[in-house]
Formats: C-alpha cells, structure tokens, sequence
C-alpha cells in the first residue's frame, strides 16, 4: 500500500518557455518556499531600508499638506475653506471608484494609489500655487498690465506648471515602482488619482474664494458665485483635470509595453502625452477668452469628445488585458501550471467575480471565506501579471530579471491553487453553460483525499494513479501555438521533487467544507 502522505504531494511543472529557444539560464521551476520572492539588487546603504524612505515620502508629503493647508486658509477664510472643502470632496469618491473599476483586471496596490492622489493634493498643489503666483506677479511687473497678466498666466503658465508637477508623480512610480506599471491602464489609473488629488485642492480654493465673495456681496442661492463655480467645476467639468493628466499616463503606459530597445520611443511617447495634456488644458482655460459662447463651445467640440475618445482607449485597454489572459495562459496550463479551463476563467470578469463568490461560500463560516475569497483574488491578480509579463517579453518590453519574476509569480500561483482553481473551474462551467445546474447544487471540489475532484489535477502525470517522487519520468504536454516552441521535460539541473502544496488560507479540514447554495 502506498504512502498516503506522498500521494498528496504534487510535483511542479516545468515553466513553458518562449519561442523555439530553451532559456535554460533564466527560466525554471518555481523555487522552494521561503525563497519564492524577488529582490533585485539595491545600490546604495541608506535607501535599502523600506521603513525610511516609505517615512521620508510620507513626511514630505505631510509637509506639503501641511503649507498647502495654511496658504489654502488663507486666502480662503476659516468658513470660505470648510464650505469649499465639503463642495469639493463630493466629486472625489466618484472619480477614484471610476478609476479603480477600470484597475480591476490587475489591480495596482493601494500604496501607489494613495501616493498619486496626495502628491496631486499636496506636492504638486504646492508647486502650482507657488509658481502660478511668481510667474504672474513677474509678468504684471515686466508688462505693467495686470490684465493681460492674468491671462497670459492662465493659459500658458499654469497648464505648464501644473501638468508638469502632476507627471512628477506618473514618472516617480514608473522609474521606482516599474513592475507595477505595466501597461496602458496602469499610466491611466495612476494619471487619474493624481488629477483627482490635484482637482481637489483646486476646488477647495475656488469654492472657499466664491463663498468670500458672496458673503461680501450678500449673495446667495442659485444666483450667488458659489452655486455658478460649483456648477461648473464640480457638475459639468470634474473631469477635466484627470482628463489632462490622463493623456501624460497614456504616454508612459505605451512607453511601459514598448521594446526596450526602443529608447527613443520610451521617452518620446510619455513627453507627447505630457505636451498633449498641457494643450488641452491651455485650450480649457483659455475658452473664456474666445467670446461669450466659447466656454461652451470648447466644452461641447473638445472636451466631451476628447473625454469620450480617452475613456474608450481606457476599456479598450482593460478588454485587451482580458485577451492577454485568454492568449498567454494556455500555453503555462499545457505545462501543468493551471488546469484547461482556467485561462477561460481568468479572462472573464464574470467568471472571476463567480469564482471569489464560489470560494467564500464553500467554506463554513464568514473569516475562512474571506479568507478564500481573499486567496482566489490574490490568484487572479499574480496569474493576470504573469500573462502580462509574458506578452512583454514577447515584444521584448522586459529586463533580465523576467526569469526570476515568471518564476515568483509561478510560486505564488502554486501556493494558492487549491483553493482558486476548483473554485475557478466551476466559474467556468457557470458561466459557459448558463442553467446547466439549475435545481441542484454543484458537488464541493474539495470532497476529495488530496483537495482535488476529479479532472482538476494539474499537468500531464498528475492524475489518478499518478505518485510523485516514485521515479517515474514527469513528461509534460507540449506547448503548441503561435510563439511557443515545446516544453522538453525540466530544466537542466533541477530534479522533480516531491512538493506538498501549502495549506490553503484559513481553509477548514476538506470533511467539513460544505457545497454552495
């Protein structure tokens, strides 16, 4: 009778590779727990410590929040500032839930998101008014005509400084956090917050400006000046400022998918969206000039087509995602990593969210099916950046370290696929046989002695009967279609050892897991 404990184990796939070329160097298994993450090398002694430099961005940051703050009161009033500030957040959670719906394939951590949206609030506030306010004074005083000032500082200086200060922090995540900016989306989302951070400030100041000026001249309700600026910046044009910064992100989210030896692409691409934003928005304030019609005319011929046009490239973009995931992922469950209906799975939104929801209610109560949930999510995510970085190296848009991160993400796929794909399998049946279950509950995945039911082994070699670690040979299927070359057995030097998958997070005894409703 055999082992049952080396019955459980299962032995890991060999890594497809790309093209007819065996990249035996960088490419290979998944490596062994408690070595499956990624360092690359850091230069220097002081910036190795993530605690300090994750303190020093958020005290500068608290220090430009801080002056942005007082200058803000100031001009504003005590009362100008907390009206402008309840008017002006309004829009902000509207804004950020629309950007991060659009992250939703591969959602960026929150980290970077929460730092674009201060660095627009805070930093790049800072920079605007300081600079809008020195240039304008210098051009009154060289021109001695205020009039013209204010003009020629609307339209040409503040767009330049303004859309300058908000790349900062695009371009700060793209040089510093570059594997998590991947694509087209990830500039679009990381652009967004940040406008949306920017915006906020802005309004707080127009807002708390307009109430000034009402409670000087005794205004009030639908004629007064801060119903007519609320109106405007908060109802018909709260977009405008994601918008300009988007086209900036839209530069570095094709520079993020061009071919490395591309540089002049790489650096061309992100400076045009910059002088695309900066047109926009010095067309946008500069409508005012135009006649008594031209606000409305820019808004109609320009704006709400320009708006229109980035928001279909943005769902473009997330389709295409889907797509990558539908093209790339095959080719790591012909070689055993996921099972077949997996990739079919991961690129459907639907099947996805289907997948979380089956996870959750298997388990028998809430913490084990967050926790479950929780885990599926976590697959989804790594297994959307795997076929992302696939199609990157494709087009040759990654570095040498890409062996080493297919490789991470392969082991965390590992660590979590007894929970995910049973889960994700369903989903798939689900969502491909619409009523085909209807009246009767779907058996649990997790019935089984090794937490698989039937058909959901991974790999050729791994399905009944098969006993890793017995030394028999682990052949794999070979991988066929467009760009992929065979996946000839492992990697030169490694051995096929047994290897137990991980306990699922918070998972309860497969005995007392129950099917879903």
């Amino acid at each position: 009778m055999s082992d049952p404990s080396v019955q459980h184990q299962q032995a890991r796939p060999a890594v497809p590779v790309l093209h007819e070329q065996r990249l035996d160097e960088v490419l290979g298994a998944a490596p062994e727990r408690g070595r499956g993450r990624y360092r690359p090398h850091r230069v220097g002694m002081v910036w190795r410590s993530k605690v300090f430099r994750a303190g020093a961005v958020i005290v500068a940051l608290v220090l430009c929040g801080l002056v942005i703050l007082a200058l803000v009161r100031e001009q504003t009033g005590p009362e100008g500032f907390l009206v402008g500030l309840g008017l002006a957040v309004l829009p902000v959670p509207l804004l950020m839930a629309a950007f991060r719906w659009l992250d939703r394939v591969e959602p960026g951590p929150w980290r970077n998101l929460l730092f674009s949206f201060a660095w627009g609030a805070c930093a790049a506030a800072l920079v605007a008014i300081i600079a809008n306010s020195f240039a304008t004074r210098w051009i009154a005083t060289a021109t001695a005509d205020p009039a013209s000032a204010d003009t020629l500082g609307a339209t040409v200086i503040a767009p330049v400084v303004e859309e300058s200060a908000k790349a900062a922090a695009v371009l700060l995540i793209f040089l510093f956090r570059r594997r998590e900016f991947s694509g087209v989306v990830d500039g679009v989302v990381v652009a967004g917050f940040t406008a949306t951070g920017f915006a906020f400030t802005e309004n707080i100041l127009y807002l708390g400006n307009a109430f000034g000026e009402d409670q000087l001249s005794g205004s009030s309700g639908f004629a007064s000046v801060t119903a007519g600026t609320f109106f405007v910046r908060i109802v018909m044009s709260p977009f405008a400022h994601p918008l300009f910064t988007v086209l900036t992100g839209l530069g570095f989210g094709f520079a993020a998918v061009s071919a490395r030896r591309n540089r002049v692409r790489r650096i061309a691409l992100p400076l045009l969206g910059l002088l695309l934003a900066m047109g926009l928005h010095a067309l946008w304030n500069g409508s005012s000039s135009f006649g008594p019609y031209g606000f409305y005319a820019v808004y109609g011929i320009v704006m709400v087509p320009a708006f229109g046009l980035v928001t279909w490239l943005a769902i473009w973009s997330r389709q295409r995602e889907l797509r990558t995931l539908a093209a790339e992922l095959p080719a790591y469950a012909a070689a055993g990593w996921l099972t077949p209906a997996e990739p079919s799975a991961l690129s459907s939104m639907r099947a996805r969210g289907m997948a979380r929801d089956l996870a959750r209610h298997w388990q028998p109560d809430r913490t084990r099916g967050r926790a479950a949930a929780r885990a599926v999510a976590e697959y989804e995510s790594f297994a959307t950046s795997l076929a992302g970085l696939r199609r990157r190296a494709r087009h040759g848009a990654v570095g040498p370290d890409f062996g080493a991160r297919e490789r991470e993400l392969l082991h965390h796929l590992w660590q979590r696929r007894e929970v995910a794909a049973p889960a994700l399998v369903h989903a798939a049946l689900l969502t491909a046989r619409p009523g085909a279950h209807h009246g009767r509950p779907l058996p649990t995945p997790y019935g089984t002695a090794n937490g698989y039911a039937n058909g959901y082994a991974y790999g050729t070699g791994h399905g009944p009967g098969h006993t890793p670690g017995n030394g028999q040979t682990h052949g794999h299927t070979p991988v066929s279609g467009p760009g992929y070359g065979p996946t000839q057995g492992h990697t030169p030097g490694y051995t096929p050892d047994a290897y137990p998958p991980p306990q699922p997070y918070g998972s309860a005894p497969h005995s007392h897991r129950r099917p879903p409703s």
